[in-house]
């Protein structure tokens, strides 16, 4: 992940894919996001857009 240097990045990551319905845990020293979600009701490509589309290169 690009583009993430404080809180407030880490949390419109998080509340985003709690919008989806995915568990996500940023991890800013580590420029990573570790996430939980059911790939039965959402797909890998919905995660990475609402990421992107929070300005994020996933």
């Amino acid at each position: 992940m690009e583009g993430m240097n404080c809180g407030m990045c880490a949390m419109s990551i998080e509340r985003a894919l709690f919008e989806l319905g995915a568990k996500g845990a940023v991890d800013l020293s580590g420029n990573s996001v570790t996430i939980e979600y059911n790939g039965s009701t959402i797909a890998l490509d919905q995660i990475n857009e609402a990421i992107e589309d929070l300005g994020y290169k996933v």
